[in-house]
């Protein structure tokens, strides 16, 4: 990881913790969750919102003004709302992406819930996706939530991340290991 990204996650980690015991402390997480939730989808429709957050063009003021605005607009939560605008004020608003990541991890470990990765060659059905899931919880022994991907050049099978974990039963996986057994008897 890079010095800048350390940085930056650094900084994000730092913010999301304090929002997320000012809202446990307010009882307020469901708001949170909500405000996470429309942060989110502004960033992914929004290019304006993304270069108001990234472009050193915008002054201090320029970036709280809008930032208070476009919070009131969405009707961000108090803390948010607040957290945004002094998140502004020391131009700290390109971190926003991992705030939202890293509160998101934090939320969902207190819920006792993790996160899936899982990658097929062809898209689950529900009930593949509702079996694995519930495999998945028998073994973490945790609310698993599955965030599911295609990638059409596994061929066949699955690879599943899980924290730190990965299990990948792909034949793309099998292939490539055959290989290399085959060029070592070679």
């Amino acid at each position: 990881m890079s010095e800048t990204a350390s940085i930056s996650t650094g900084i994000a980690k730092r913010y999301a913790t304090a929002v997320y015991e000012l809202a446990q402390e307010a009882k307020a997480l469901p708001q949170i969750e909500k405000d996470l939730d429309a942060l989110e989808a502004s960033l992914a429709d929004s290019e304006d919102f993304r270069d108001l957050i990234h472009s050193p063009i915008y002054t201090r003021d320029q970036q709280a003004a809008s930032i208070s605005a476009i919070a009131k607009k969405m009707g961000l939560s108090d803390t948010m709302s607040k957290t945004l605008e002094l998140m502004a004020n020391k131009r700290r608003l390109f971190v926003m992406p991992q705030l939202i990541e890293n509160l998101r991890e934090i939320i969902a470990v207190e819920k006792g819930e993790v996160t899936a990765d899982v990658i097929s060659a062809k898209a689950l059905t529900k009930a593949q996706s509702d079996k694995l899931s519930k495999s998945l919880a028998a073994t973490t022994g945790k609310t698993v939530t599955l965030n599911a991907t295609v990638d059409e050049s596994l061929i066949g099978g699955l690879i599943v991340k899980v924290g730190s974990k990965m299990i990948d039963t792909s034949i793309r996986a099998k292939l490539n290991s055959l290989q290399n057994v085959m060029k070592e008897v070679g």
